[in-house]
C-alpha cells in the first residue's frame, strides 16, 4: 500500500471510530501494525478525542494493596512464582491493611484494588475467611468501592465477596491464545480462570480482564483478546508490557519496546470508547504515565502510599519509597496532559451506571469470530 493509500485508509479508519462505527477485523489488525511516528500519532489523538467525548478530562485512581505475595502457582512470567526464592515474602495483617486503605483513602483515591498472590494459607486449606474479613473491613473503614484480585478462587467464595459489597473482581487471562497461556500459567486451567470471570460477571459485579504483550504474541492473538474482552463484556480493560523478571523462566528473555503497549491502550480505547482503560504505574512508574494517558488511558492504577513495606508486581520497588506513586506524585502528570482527578461521587456515579448496563452496542467489531 503506498504512503498516499495508507494515509487515505488511516483517515477512513479513525473516522469511522470517531463515528462510532463498526471497526472490522483487518481495520483493527491494521491499527495494531502501525509504526510511522506520524500514524501512531494519529491514533493516539484519536484516542483523546473519543476519551474526552465520553469522560471529558477526568481520571479515576486506584489504591493498590499488595497485601500477600505468597502464591501456590508457578506463572513463567512472575517475579512472586512459588518456586522462585529470591523474592522477599510477605503477609500483612488485617490492621496493616486497614492503616494502608485509610491512607489511600484519605489521599484520595477512588477504589482499593485488594490483590494477593493464590496464596495457599487460604487456597490449600479452603479457609478464605479471612480474606472475606479484610475485603469486608476494607469497605466498612473507607466506605471506596473495591475491587479484589485474588486469583481464580472458587464460584461459591466470589458470591460471598459479592454478598459483602465488592464491586470488581480482576482476574487476568494475560493471553487468549490458550498456546501462549500454557506457556504462561503452568498447570493453571485456561477455561476455569475465563468461566469464573464469567459468573462475576453473571453476578453484577464489574469485570477487570486484563494482557500481556512483549510476551510473545501475535497481532492475531491481540485482536482475539479485544474479541474475548467483547464477549465477557469486561468493563475495564488492562494492557501493560512484559518485564522480565529475575528468577524466573524468562529472566532473559528478549521483550518489545513499551511503544506497543501505548499503541494497544490507544486501539482499546476506539473499540471500548465508554470503557476504563489504565495506565498503570506498574511498568515504568511515574516517568511512564504521560505517554500512557497521552495514548488514551483514563485510569491510574498501582498508587501505592510510602513507607508501607508494600510492593508492586512488575516493577517490585520502583518509585514507592520515592512516593512517585501517590497523588502528589501523579497530579502534575495529569496536569501536563490537561486532566485532572475526578472526584469520588463521580465515579461512583460512573460504577452505578456501569452495573445496571447490559452488555454495550456502541461499538462492536464486525466479525467476532476468534482466529
Amino acid at each position: 500500500m503506498s504512503k498516499p493509500d495508507r494515509n487515505d485508509h488511516l483517515n477512513f479508519i479513525l473516522d469511522k471510530a470517531l463515528r462510532l462505527d463498526h471497526l472490522g477485523k483487518e481495520e483493527v489488525l491494521f491499527l495494531l501494525r502501525i509504526a510511522n511516528k506520524d500514524e501512531i500519532e494519529q491514533l493516539f489523538n484519536a484516542a483523546r478525542q473519543i476519551r474526552s467525548r465520553f469522560f471529558s478530562n477526568r481520571v479515576f485512581l486506584y489504591g493498590f494493596i499488595y497485601f500477600s505475595t505468597y502464591c501456590r502457582n508457578d506463572c513463567t512470567f512472575c517475579y512472586y512464582r512459588k518456586s522462585n526464592l529470591i523474592t522477599g515474602r510477605y503477609r500483612k495483617t488485617a490492621d496493616q491493611v486497614m492503616e494502608t486503605a485509610q491512607k489511600l483513602a484519605e489521599s484520595g483515591v477512588h477504589l482499593l484494588d485488594l490483590t494477593m498472590g493464590e496464596d495457599p494459607l487460604y487456597y490449600d486449606s479452603g479457609q478464605f475467611e479471612g480474606l472475606l474479613n479484610i475485603t469486608e473491613l476494607a469497605k466498612e473503614t473507607t466506605g471506596l468501592p473495591v475491587m479484589i484480585s485474588p486469583g481464580a478462587i472458587p464460584r461459591e467464595l466470589l458470591d460471598k465477596f459479592k454478598n459483602i459489597g465488592v464491586d470488581w473482581y480482576a482476574c487476568y487471562q494475560e493471553t487468549h491464545s490458550r498456546k501462549l497461556y500454557e506457556t504462561l500459567r503452568l498447570e493453571q486451567d485456561y477455561d476455569k480462570r475465563l468461566n469464573i470471570k464469567k459468573h462475576a460477571r453473571e453476578l453484577g459485579l464489574l469485570i477487570e480482564e486484563g494482557i500481556l504483550t512483549g510476551i510473545g504474541e501475535s497481532t492475531e492473538d491481540i485482536y482475539n483478546s479485544f474479541v474475548a474482552m467483547r464477549q465477557l463484556d469486561a468493563n475495564q480493560l488492562r494492557v501493560m508490557s512484559f518485564v522480565p523478571q529475575k528468577g524466573t523462566p524468562l529472566e532473559e528473555y528478549r521483550t518489545v519496546h513499551s511503544d506497543y503497549e501505548l499503541l494497544i491502550i490507544a486501539v482499546l480505547r476506539l473499540l471500548f470508547p465508554d470503557k476504563l482503560i489504565p495506565a498503570s504505574l506498574d511498568v515504568e512508574g511515574i516517568n511512564g504515565l504521560e505517554r500512557r494517558l497521552n495514548a488514551g488511558a483514563n485510569v491510574v492504577t498501582s498508587i501505592i502510599p510510602s513507607e508501607d513495606g508494600l510492593l508492586g508486581v512488575s516493577q517490585s520497588t520502583l518509585d514507592i519509597e520515592e512516593g512517585g506513586r501517590t497523588i502528589p506524585g501523579i497530579v502534575p502528570v495529569l496536569e501536563r496532559c490537561g486532566l485532572q482527578p475526578a472526584t469520588l461521587q463521580q465515579y461512583l456515579e460512573w460504577v452505578e451506571s456501569e452495573k445496571h448496563n447490559s452488555s454495550n452496542d456502541l461499538l462492536t467489531f464486525a466479525d467476532q469470530r476468534p482466529c
